[in-house]
C-alpha cells in the first residue's frame, strides 16, 4: 500500500489489477511507487483529457449511478495481472494471474524518480537556497542572504525568523564552521517543522469512507479525486464517486470519464442540488457496500459566502446520510498560489472542518515555502498534508514526507 494509506487490516481483491512496480509500505516506512525515469515521465492515460460522455439516467431517478458501461468511451485494454471484472467488480469464476511481488532492487529507482520529479518541480526555490551555500562563509552575510530567499519563497516573516533564529542557535551550540554544516543544520530545522503536517489517512476508519472533497477554482479537484480512487483501488477498496459539482461546464463529464477509466460508478444527476447528490451518494455506498464514497464539490472562492453556507449544507446532510460523515474533509490546494494558500485553508477550515490537504501543482513555478508557512503558523492546530502532486501522471500524486520535501528544497 502506499505509505498516505493506512490499513487496520489486509487489502481484499477487488479486480482492479497490481501492477509489479507497487509494493505498499504501511504508514511511516519509505513509500514505493511505480517506477519512473528521472526525465519528465511520460503522461499516464488517466492524464488525458476528459471526453463529454452522456449519463445513463433511469426513469424518475433524479440520480443514478453511471457505470463504465454507459459511458461512449471505449473500454481500456486489460492490464497484465488483471482480474477480468465488469463495473469494477470481479466475474465469478475468473481468476487472474498473481502480479508479481516487486523487488527492493525495483523499489529504489521508482522512489529516486518520484523524489527527482519533486526537485524538478520545486526548483525555482531549491535554486535560491541551496546556492547560498557554495563557497560562502559563517558571517552575517550569509544569514542576510538566507532571509531573502526564504521570504522570496513565500515562507513568510514570522517563519523565517523562527527558522533563522534556530539556525543560529543550532550553529553556535554544535560549533558548525563550514556552509556545508549550515545547510544540512537549516534542513534538519526545516523537516522538523514539516513533520507535524504528515499524517497517513485510515482508509479502514469507517465503512464506507465517506470523504468530502472540496477546495477553490482550478486547484484539481476532480484530477485527485481521479488519481485518488486509483491508489484506493489497488488497496482493494471498492469506490463509488459523487460528482457534487453541478455548477462547472462539463464537471460531470469530467468525473464521469475518470470513474469510467478507473472501473468506479459515479452517482451524478443534471444540475440541481449537490447536497441531494452527497445524500444519494453516501446512502448508495452503504447500500451497496463501497468501501470508500468520494463526494466532488463545485470550487469556490472563501470570499463567496452564499458558495460556503452551500458547503456547510452539504456537509450537514452528508451527517444525516451517515452519522459521523464525513470522515475525511480535504481542501485541495494549488501549489503556486502562495500565501493566498493560508488564507484558503484558515477559510475553509471554519467552515467544514479541515482534516487533510492535498497540494497539487508542485511542478512549474511552485514555492515550497509556503508550506513551512502553514506549518509554523497553524503549529497549535495542525492540518496534514496527506497528498502533494508534481505532474498529470497517475503516480505523481504520493504522500507527503518532511524529510524528502526539506531534501528537496535544500539538496
Amino acid at each position: 500500500m502506499f505509505g498516505f494509506l493506512r490499513r487496520k487490516k489486509p487489502a481484499q481483491p477487488t479486480g482492479v489489477p497490481e501492477t509489479a512496480a507497487e509494493q505498499p509500505p504501511f504508514a511511516g516506512q519509505a513509500e514505493r511507487s511505480a517506477p519512473e525515469p528521472a526525465q519528465p515521465a511520460e503522461a499516464s492515460p488517466l492524464a488525458a483529457a476528459p471526453s463529454r460522455v452522456p449519463e445513463a439516467k433511469a426513469p424518475g431517478s433524479s440520480s443514478v449511478p453511471v457505470s463504465p458501461a454507459a459511458s461512449a468511451s471505449p473500454p481500456e485494454p486489460a492490464l497484465a495481472g488483471a482480474e477480468p471484472s465488469v463495473g469494477g467488480r470481479p466475474l465469478p469464476g475468473v481468476e487472474a494471474p498473481a502480479a508479481e511481488e516487486p523487488s527492493s532492487a525495483t523499489a529504489a529507482p521508482a522512489r529516486a524518480g518520484w523524489l527527482s520529479r519533486l526537485k524538478q518541480g520545486l526548483s525555482k526555490t531549491r535554486g535560491n537556497l541551496a546556492g547560498i551555500f557554495s563557497g560562502a562563509r559563517i558571517d552575517e552575510a550569509l544569514y542576510e542572504e538566507l532571509e531573502t530567499a526564504l521570504l522570496m519563497s513565500d515562507a513568510g516573516v514570522e517563519t523565517t525568523q523562527h527558522l533563522l533564529e534556530s539556525l543560529r542557535q543550532k550553529v553556535r551550540r554544535e560549533r558548525i564552521e563550514d556552509a556545508e554544516g549550515v545547510r544540512k543544520a537549516l534542513r534538519g530545522l526545516l523537516a522538523d517543522l514539516l513533520r507535524p503536517l504528515e499524517r497517513p489517512i485510515d482508509i479502514d476508519a469507517a465503512e464506507p469512507l465517506v470523504m468530502m472533497i472540496a477546495g477553490v477554482n482550478g486547484a484539481g479537484k476532480t484530477t485527485s479525486i481521479g488519481k485518488l480512487a486509483r491508489h484506493l483501488q489497488r488497496e482493494g477498496k471498492t469506490v463509488l464517486l459523487a460528482a457534487g459539482d453541478t455548477f462547472r461546464a462539463a464537471a460531470r463529464e469530467q468525473l464521469v470519464e475518470w470513474g469510467s477509466r478507473n472501473g468506479v460508478q459515479v452517482i451524478s444527476q443534471q444540475g440541481g442540488d449537490p447536497a441531494a447528490v452527497a445524500f444519494d451518494a453516501v446512502n448508495a455506498g452503504r447500500a451497496r457496500g463501497a468501501g470508500v464514497v468520494m463526494i466532488d464539490t463545485a470550487g469556490r472562492l472563501p470570499t463567496q459566502l452564499h458558495l460556503m453556507d452551500e458547503l456547510k449544507k452539504i456537509h450537514r446532510v452528508i451527517g444525516k446520510a451517515m452519522p459521523g460523515a464525513p470522515h475525511e474533509v480535504l481542501v485541495v490546494l494549488d501549489g503556486n498560489t502562495g500565501q493566498n494558500m493560508l488564507a484558503q485553508v484558515r477559510a475553509f477550515d471554519e467552515a467544514i472542518g479541515v482534516t487533510g490537504l492535498i497540494v497539487t501543482k508542485l511542478d512549474g513555478t511552485a514555492k515550497g515555502g509556503t508550506l513551512a508557512a502553514l506549518a509554523w503558523t497553524r503549529r497549535d492546530k495542525p492540518i496534514p498534508v496527506c497528498f502533494i502532486g508534481v505532474g498529470e501522471g497517475i503516480d505523481d500524486l504520493q504522500g507527503f514526507s518532511a524529510d524528502e520535501f526539506a531534501s528537496a528544497l535544500l539538496d
